[in-house]
């Protein structure tokens, strides 16, 4: 059979042999109809396989039983290690073992038990062409000799390293440092050629690579020699043993036919393209030799700039996109043209020599025209322009200077100009708005509101013409009523400044930072933080851009998003945020200390969001510090950093040292803030809440009174902001035992938050209002309420959110009250599944449905509730919630034992009970009257 016809039948035997006898049958069949002949041939060769299973079940070569091993000698040589092995020979790490000197080589055997002669002459052929190279890139042959069996060994320079492609790919190489190692490549092989060699096997495990990072060019073993009179040795094809690898190989080297110098040429483009791309230049779905040839003969190559593209398309989390993405810019042109022109299927397409090759590479390198590519003028041109930018851009820059200066030192005065006839706008309105000040009678105090009033009437007056001045004064007057706690009159202020920087160009990027910033805040500190961030995340590549040039404002602005997000539960977008701002702060060289504090403030809340109470306590400590040491005690800040460290330890059952936080910030509050201001009425109605958890009853209604005076004075009774005081008064005087009271304060409380839209807090108030009434016994009443009350809660919160499993535990209770104990049990079960979802096992919401359950099965006599009861009686003290819970727990197990009969236990058990809340709770409270009723009970 020729070579030709073996190429038409060698990939329709490998595809047939891979099929199922079936599917092979098939296909046959369609074969035999276009051409029978060869049909009945793929059967005949198909048969050969079948009933041979056994062929090379034994091996051609028998294991030697002796051989070469580590400390054998060979001639002047002691073997060390087997470095590796191939089909013709060995290769051993060895080292002088005659003492003269020390020395290691890779010594290079011809495997034992092999007689080939054609084997044995290669060898020789080796020996023969390493004695004629002397190259720096080049393995060099060291010594030569015959081992007492009559193998022939060879002793090469050891070359300590690791395959080219291998070492780029670890080493994360540089495209320009992997082009100048190639350079290297070329110049070896180009020594070869020069002596009449052709390699015919360029694969990168045989160019190695130092920790120096030089090249060594190896194994010259089926290397040709040109001028060679020998007999050549037969190329073998796929029906023997290759003399070359085939991924690497030249179609002519496929194909049986003559090998030139441009086949090395071929091979280096193979490595070339390997190195570029980290691939092989043909995409094949099965890996098959057949595939393989059918490839190298046919196929054509991918460009190696589409061959990294594709890579960085993939969604491999080990994948850099960016840089892949970078590199296929670079490889884009001429090195593709380079690559695909060494790959050509002709040889004479191809480079006519290694060293054509070598001299396009050094042209790309230097910028200039490479003939891998279409001369053309615009190329030429482009090459040129590429070449000597720097100078053509620096007599650009020169050209541009000269021509643009006068328009620049134009510009600039027309600019100075308008500079300073703002700042004397702005001046002139400042000192007239104090001057009409002057008119305030003797011994009254300035109206600092009405001035403000004023500012804004006089500024729409008087800077009508001037848009920009108008929005920054604007801007001045929001930030002064933000700072007085005034936040809708400031969000009415900013939004006519917003309307005027949106019909004008003539606003720069700091001023429309700092609005931005200012509007946000305002709409978080009227509790709209959803809003705030609709109106900040589109601008944050504002803030991204201008972040070198205004590095103050952009921090400012990644405070506040921050703040925004972290209100919306979006925790981690408001840590990046943070930690960004404070990283720009700190790169700041003016001072930025309250900002940088201001940070540390944000860090520490994200902690205490997350739980981390101690961690976060430590963070606001240390941002108390750093504020004391730059600007002192009698800060804003330092409000807000008490209010913090009160909340905490207060979480953290440090009542008494909460309360000590909260009257330090109370202090400061008042003296830098006013008692009307928001923040100062945050920490004493903060304050008033410490001493409910007290059972300060009195004390916390005396607080909540002044409050709720202070925000009648200001903002009229029926005030929405009072509903929440409402609620507490009326709670508070359910503790203390004012039942009538507490409704009378509820009922305000829910008429008030019935004229606002936010329905989580009417929601909460009817929770509130339907708890005092189930207490009092008037079921009836209160389940409608709480009815009312989850239908907002699941609106506002989800159908499976935690305050639902709240209003549900309520429910339950009443529903049992009212006789229906199967809906209420169904509640109660619902409840408990939702608070443990939402809060966890241990939360105080969780334990109290837990509670409510066992109570009531304890009082159908369920063994295992009582003991529930007496398990949730040890709960933790430290937490107020849990506490209650816990005194609640103990009077629930002595009413079942009471009831079972174990009346004595039970009593001497309440009367210890009532005797510790009582010293608790001095001013009583709910719990202790609960408690109280339980003890009546159980005496009769």
């Amino acid at each position: 059979m020729d070579a030709e016809r073996w190429q038409r039948l060698s990939p329709l035997l490998d595809a047939l042999l891979e099929l199922e006898p079936g599917a092979r049958a098939e296909r046959l069949r369609e074969l035999r109809a276009d051409d029978p002949a060869l049909a009945d041939e793929l059967s005949e060769l198909i048969g050969l396989e079948e009933g041979h299973e056994d062929f090379l079940a034994e091996p051609l070569v028998p294991p030697q039983n002796v051989g070469m091993r580590p400390g054998v000698e060979v001639g002047t040589y002691r073997l060390e290690s087997l470095l590796g092995e191939g089909g013709m020979g060995q290769v051993w790490l060895a080292s002088r073992a005659d003492g003269l000197y020390q020395r290691r080589v890779a010594l290079k055997l011809l495997r034992p038990g092999l007689a080939d002669t054609n084997l044995r002459t290669r060898f020789t052929r080796e020996r023969q062409i390493l004695a004629r190279l002397a190259h720096p890139h080049i393995a060099r042959l060291l010594d030569a000799g015959v081992t007492r069996e009559g193998l022939p060994y060879l002793a090469l320079e050891y070359v300590e390293g690791e395959p080219i492609t291998d070492y780029c790919r670890n080493q994360r190489t540089p495209l320009d440092k992997r082009l100048r190692m190639f350079q290297q490549i070329c110049d070896a092989v180009s020594h070869a050629h020069a002596n009449l060699i052709v390699h015919r096997d360029l694969k990168p495990s045989n160019i190695m690579v130092t920790p120096a990072g030089d090249v060594r060019l190896l194994d010259f073993g089926i290397a040709k020699l040109l001028d060679s009179s020998d007999v050549p040795l037969p190329e073998q094809t796929r029906t023997g043993a290759r003399a070359f690898t085939l991924h690497y190989a030249a179609p002519e080297q496929v194909r049986g036919e003559p090998v030139t110098t441009m086949t090395d040429v071929y091979s280096l483009g193979v490595v070339l393209y390997e190195l570029l791309t980290d691939s092989k230049p043909y995409r094949l779905k099965r890996q098959t030799d057949a595939e393989w040839e059918e490839a190298i003969l046919a196929a054509d190559p991918l460009r190696p700039s589409q061959a990294v593209l594709r890579y960085a398309d993939n969604d491999d989390a080990d994948i850099d996109p960016v840089s892949l993405r970078r590199l296929g810019r670079q490889l884009a042109g001429d090195l593709d043209n380079i690559v695909l022109k060494t790959l050509a299927k002709r040889p004479e397409q191809r480079y006519p020599s290694v060293e054509a090759l070598s001299l396009d590479l050094q042209r790309f390198e230097s910028g200039r025209p490479v003939l891998a590519r279409a001369q053309s003028l615009r190329y030429r041109f482009n090459k040129y322009v590429a070449r000597h930018r720097w100078a053509l851009a620096t007599a650009a820059l020169v050209a541009v200077v000269l021509s643009a200066a006068l328009g620049i030192v134009a510009w600039q005065a027309r600019e100075a100009v308008g500079e300073a006839a703002r700042a004397q706008a702005m001046q002139d309105f400042m000192v007239g708005l104090f001057e009409s000040a002057r008119g305030t009678p003797e011994g009254e105090a300035l109206d600092l509101r009405g001035l403000l009033d004023a500012s804004v009437a006089r500024g729409n007056r008087e800077l009508a013409r001037q848009p920009r001045a108008r929005a920054e004064l604007f801007g001045v007057i929001a930030r002064m009523r933000t700072g007085l706690g005034d936040y809708n009159e400031a969000r009415a202020l900013l939004e006519r400044q917003a309307t005027i920087m949106a019909s004008t160009n003539d606003i720069p990027d700091s001023l429309r930072l700092q609005s931005l910033t200012q509007r946000g805040k305002v709409l978080r500190l009227l509790n709209q933080p959803r809003d705030c961030a609709a109106l900040m995340q589109p601008e944050l590549m504002l803030a991204r851009r201008e972040q070198a040039q205004l590095p103050l404002q952009s921090s400012e602005f990644y405070s506040e998003l921050g703040r925004c997000r972290r209100a919306n539960g979006e925790r981690q977008g408001a840590r990046q945020l943070f930690e960004r701002s404070l990283a720009v702060r700190r790169e700041m060289q003016e001072n930025t200390d309250v900002g940088e504090v201001e940070n540390l403030m944000d860090l520490a809340s994200l902690q205490a969001d997350a739980g981390q109470s101690r961690e976060a306590l430590h963070g606001f400590e240390q941002a108390r510090r750093r504020l004391q040491q730059s600007v002192g005690d009698r800060h804003p800040l330092q409000v807000e950093i008490g209010r913090s460290l009160a909340a905490l330890r207060r979480e953290l059952g440090q009542v008494n040292d909460a309360e000590r936080d909260a009257r330090d910030a109370l202090a400061i509050a008042l003296e830098v803030n006013g008692a009307q201001h928001p923040a100062t009425l945050a920490v004493r109605r903060q304050l008033a809440g410490l001493h409910v958890d007290q059972g300060q009853f009195a004390q916390a209604q005396s607080e909540f009174e002044l409050i709720r005076g202070l925000l009648t004075q200001r903002l009229g009774a029926g005030n929405p902001q009072l509903a929440s005081t409402y609620s507490a008064l009326g709670i508070i005087a359910w503790e203390r035992g004012d039942l009538e009271r507490a409704l009378v304060e509820l009922d305000r409380a829910v008429a008030v938050a019935r004229k606002q839209p936010a329905t989580d807090v009417l929601a909460d108030l009817l929770f509130n209002q339907a708890l005092v009434l189930h207490a009092a016994g008037r079921d009836a009443q209160a389940k409608p309420l709480l009815e009312q009350s989850r239908r907002l809660r699941a609106q506002h919160f989800g159908a499976d959110s935690g305050v639902v499993g709240d209003t549900d535990r309520l429910l339950g209770d009443v529903d049992i009250a009212l006789g229906e104990r199967k809906r209420g049990l169904s509640r109660l079960s619902n409840a408990l599944t939702l608070t443990r979802k939402h809060y966890g096992d241990r939360h105080p919401h969780t334990r109290h449905v837990e509670l409510d359950l066992a109570h009531v099965q304890a009082q159908a006599g369920d063994a295992a509730a009582l003991a529930q009861l007496d398990s949730l009686s040890g709960l933790p003290t430290t937490d107020e919630e849990l506490r209650k819970l816990g005194w609640r727990a103990q009077a629930y197990a002595a009413q079942a034992r009471c009831a079972g009969g174990e009346r004595g236990q039970a009593r001497a058990k309440l009367d210890g009970l009532l005797r510790a809340i009582n010293d608790a709770r001095p001013d009583g409270s709910e719990v202790g009257r609960e408690i109280q009723a339980i003890r009546e009970a159980c005496l009769q």
